[in-house]
């Protein structure tokens, strides 16, 4: 008995220290110096749309994020191992192959783009969630969109086309520079290494009345585009309610366990733009699939212009499962993924949730504590008064 209650001392000691720990180095944060350019280079507005640049600098590395609506809207991330890389566009020819580039060219560690190509819905009549009767889809390459609008860190666009009864389909692109959590669902944790991209349609009227949506993604790259998706499960969804996975795109080198970029996402989008829990609604990927390098760059201005050959995988987002409201229900639908370099941030307990696991596993230790001291002292009292028989 006394080796098993040591035992549980030592886990309960083991969990409280790896507690603190992680309570104290979640101080610690990577920092970057970012900067935000519209046009880089360009004297004059282009005529055909815009071309964002943040350079979000490290000690010795740089990300620089690219941002096109020419064509089907673009993320493009360069990642370097230069903290004085610069991007140079040669506005004349852009879109052409070449026309943009990041020099030093050696210095590239990775490059990948994420291209939103085509918006899909079908009639869901009989409210089984599984996509078929399609109608004609949206070809986003053939959308017109907005001027790009700055705020701060933040840039949002929004398109329409002449298919869409009303509404718009819009995104927006946060860049980071240092560690945090988006302060509304599905409140992703973020750092200084990945920027946020959230989609919403909003306002557009359906093709029928049990309409349900697809999104479809398009990974670029060059030798390791995003490949694989890895679904992870996690015990706290205090962040995301009653959200237990993350899913995540990544890419790898020859499949090693090295993440050399990825998206990452949870299962879930939202009805309303200021969601309350009963808003919330199931999302699922497809099996990603090899696509066409050529007819993507045809489709997405940007990865035409960097791209000279390119691999590319391609998966769709479904939102809704059976029994879910349909579209209809609010017009409007939300949904938000991560996009950088490295490891995907790993979600943990917050310092709130720490400090009651340590509240709740403190206290038996404690009890515990004091239950065998009091043995002791009634054990010695008890030896110390027994009767002793007079010889």
């Amino acid at each position: 008995m006394a080796a098993a209650a040591e035992s549980r001392f030592g886990a309960v000691r083991l969990i409280l220290t790896f507690c603190v720990f992680r309570l104290f180095i979640g101080a610690e944060t990577f920092n970057r110096q970012v900067t935000v350019q519209l046009n880089p280079g360009s004297h004059v507005t282009p005529p055909d749309g815009d071309l964002l640049h943040v350079r979000a600098v490290g000690d010795n590395d740089t990300l620089h994020y690219l941002l096109s609506n020419q064509g089907a809207p673009t993320l493009l991330l360069v990642h370097t191992d230069s903290p004085n890389s610069t991007v140079q566009v040669n506005w004349t020819q852009f879109p052409a192959h070449s026309s943009l580039k990041v020099e030093p060219e050696s210095s590239i560690l990775y490059s990948g783009g994420i291209v939103f190509s085509r918006l899909l819905e079908y009639d869901d009549v009989n409210d089984t969630a599984e996509p078929s009767d399609f109608f004609p889809p949206y070809e986003l390459q053939n959308f017109t969109w907005s001027r790009l609008k700055l705020l701060d860190l933040t840039a949002s666009l929004c398109g329409t086309s002449t298919t869409f009864t009303n509404g718009s389909l819009c995104l927006q692109l946060s860049v980071f520079d240092s560690e945090g959590r988006g302060l509304s669902w599905p409140r992703l944790l973020y750092s200084a290494n990945s920027s946020q991209l959230e989609v919403w349609l909003d306002g557009v009227s359906p093709r029928a009345a049990h309409s349900r949506f697809l999104l479809e993604l398009k990974a670029v790259g060059g030798a390791y585009p995003l490949s694989r998706v890895e679904v992870h499960q996690s015990i706290d969804d205090e962040f995301t309610p009653s959200i237990f996975k993350v899913s995540q795109w990544v890419s790898s080198e020859n499949s090693s366990s090295d993440v050399l970029g990825f998206a990452q996402w949870k299962p879930v989008a939202y009805r309303q733009r200021h969601p309350v829990l009963e808003d919330a609604t199931p999302c699922r990927h497809s099996k990603p699939q090899p696509q066409s390098g050529e007819v993507t760059a045809a489709s997405s201005a940007l990865i035409q212009a960097f791209y000279s050959e390119s691999k590319v995988v391609g998966l769709n987002m479904s939102f809704g499962l059976a029994g879910e409201p349909f579209y209809n229900n609010t017009k409007f639908l939300s949904w938000t993924l991560l996009v950088g370099v490295g490891s995907p941030p790993v979600d943990f307990f917050s310092p709130l949730v720490i400090s009651i696991m340590a509240v709740g596993l403190g206290t038996p230790m404690v009890l515990m504590l004091l239950g065998g001291v009091y043995v002791c002292i009634r054990k010695r009292t008890a030896s110390t008064t027994a009767y002793e028989p007079i010889n």
